[in-house]
């Protein structure tokens, strides 16, 4: 109820200056508000949020942060600034705040503006604030479009991070955009990438199929530009990407007929430059790109040399479209407790579950947990076995509840754990404190050394003093070093026994009411104490966050169903 939750005072400066509203005058003037308009709300009640030296143009402010956590947690009904500012100069990020206090039943006022969200004015202020704000994001939306089109003349590289195949470089020719002066780049071929680009549109005419493209790559080891296997994901996005395409006639005719803005004249497609689309996807803050429809790119032909030709690109598409009522059906939500947490313990792969159509005792579908690779390498690159998944899923949340007992050894261990946190914290913080009366006689003695060299004339003693303060100045950095060694593992061990006790507490609950979750809780319980799982053909290894780990031995349970024919 919101009788008993806090106001919350925010103040901000971008840097601490002896001009406009100080972090303190801004409080004062906030409690004086409060004082005034809440008389009933105590000194206690009141917390201060304050962030000096960050800027209003975006909210990734520590106190900030901290203040929506505290909103997010039902801990405040208030919350009081002095101008609206202060919160963020940024109106979609204003409005996108409003809306959520909004939600949260939390009441937000500037005193300066005389903005209240709980007042009929405030709320028509907040309207008409969001007018604005539509409006911004239209005209900004504008512009880009527009800068996209001026691009799209040269058909130039916009930056960042280069496909597969090429790389970025910088040419000496510049552009002017939106005011701003910006340098020029453009795409050039590597050849290595571009002869697996090349193989990846090879292998998939001729497969058809996302999968045995995938499984050709791992079992090849043919790598992405950054070490991993190609997934089935990082192919599709290869084959869908227009920059590839050699600007033919069969290109022209393509996006002739899906009616896509083509900003160039045939003549440009050359046979012998790739395609540069602008507006692919969009953009979205804290979520992944989505692709546009087609209709929405804008199309021209670049200044790099495509790789593959229209007809090949054209019948790709062509291929993904056909396929794509073909999706990975993943089992039901009523089974497979881990997954998401089992690993292979073989090749380090994710190992998913499996169902098949057999019944057990018990009535449940059986299913197994099966090693990624295996399975995509056609059992090249893995030879791990498939344990059964109802049995694995059991006897996993039986040994939990097993270890959540005060007597196990496993919270033994904890409770031991902590006595040696705190013991070598003790340690650490003894040895940081000598580091540092070493680093301090090492100063002294350098200072000492020049005010010497001020009074020597001779050259002999002043290679030798410099020489010596040379050597105290590489002991002083080697301390220094030692010493933020030292202050990082006291950091990372430090643990409050209250905050051991929330620990044990919250493992504890998650194991004792496993019982009586639907298997989707217990799923989250079991996501919230365990980080991983791994699985190496006889035992299951546990790693609890936190935690040594623990382990079950399958090879030793009656009780587990033997593997199967075919799935050694």
């Amino acid at each position: 109820m919101i009788e008993n939750r806090k106001t919350a005072i925010y103040s901000r400066k971008s840097k601490f200056t002896g001009k406009g509203e100080s972090i303190e005058s801004q409080i004062d003037m906030c409690r004086e508000y409060i004082s005034r308009e809440f008389p009933n709300v105590e000194e206690s009640d009141i917390l201060i949020f304050e962030d000096e030296g960050y800027s209003g143009g975006n909210t990734n402010r520590p106190q900030f942060q901290k203040l929506l956590k505290a909103c997010r947690e039902r801990q405040i009904a208030h919350i009081v600034c002095y101008k609206l500012d202060r919160i963020s100069r940024s109106i979609a990020d204003f409005i996108k705040l409003t809306e959520e206090l909004e939600k949260l039943n939390i009441n937000f006022i500037s005193i300066n503006d005389k903005y209240e969200t709980h007042t009929a004015t405030g709320r028509a202020m907040l309207q008409m604030t969001m007018v604005f704000a539509q409006l911004e994001r239209e005209t900004i939306a504008e512009r880009i479009r527009d800068n996209m089109l001026y691009l799209a003349k040269d058909g130039r590289w916009l930056g960042g991070n280069p496909p597969t195949g090429y790389r970025s470089i910088e040419t000496n020719s510049k552009i002017r955009v939106d005011g701003t002066t910006r340098k020029v780049h453009m795409l050039e071929i590597v050849d290595e990438e571009a002869k697996t680009i090349k193989l990846i549109f090879s292998k998939f005419l001729e497969y058809k199929s996302l999968t045995k493209v995938e499984t050709f790559m791992i079992q090849n080891d043919i790598l992405t530009k950054k070490g991993k296997s190609f997934s089935r994901f990082a192919i599709k996005a290869i084959l869908l990407n227009p920059v590839y395409m050699i600007a033919d006639e069969q290109a022209w005719n393509y996006f002739q007929t899906a009616d896509v803005e083509v900003y160039c004249d045939k003549t440009e497609f050359d046979g012998i430059h790739g395609m540069m689309v602008y507006n692919k996807t969009s953009q979205r803050t804290g979520k992944s790109n989505e692709y546009n429809s087609i209709d929405k790119w804008i199309i021209a032909v670049g200044k790099h040399d495509g790789l593959i030709c229209g007809s090949d690109w054209v019948q790709s598409q062509m291929i993904l479209n056909q396929n794509k009522s073909k999706s990975y059906r993943k089992p039901k939500s009523e089974v497979a407790l881990l997954s998401g947490l089992l690993y292979c313990g073989n090749c380090g792969g994710y190992m998913r579950p499996k169902l098949t159509n057999r019944i057990n005792k018990d009535g449940e579908r059986i299913y197994d947990y099966l090693c990624e690779r295996k399975e995509k390498s056609k059992r090249e690159k893995c030879d791990m076995k498939r344990p059964n998944g109802n049995e694995l899923d059991r006897l996993v949340c039986e040994e939990v509840k097993h270890l959540s007992e005060d007597s196990s050894d496993f919270m033994k261990n904890l409770k031991r754990g902590l006595k040696s946190i705190d013991y070598n914290d003790e340690s650490y913080q003894d040895k940081i404190k000598d580091l540092k009366k070493s680093k301090t006689v090492y100063e002294n003695e350098i200072k000492n050394l020049l005010t010497s060299l001020a009074k020597s004339e001779q050259s002999s003693a002043q290679d030798y003093i410099i020489s010596t303060i040379n050597e105290l100045d590489t002991k002083i950095k080697q301390l220094d070093k030692q010493i933020q060694e030292y202050t990082d593992l006291a950091n990372t061990t430090h643990i409050s026994e209250s905050e051991f006790e929330i620990m044990a507490e919250m493992f504890s609950n998650a194991a004792n009411s496993l019982d009586n979750m639907t298997v989707a809780q217990k799923r989250t319980a079991l996501r919230s104490i365990i980080c991983r799982i791994e699985f190496d053909g006889e035992n299951v290894h546990i790693y609890f966050f936190g935690a040594d780990d623990d382990e079950i031995d399958l090879s030793d349970k009656d009780n587990l169903e033997p593997l199967r024919d075919g799935c050694k």
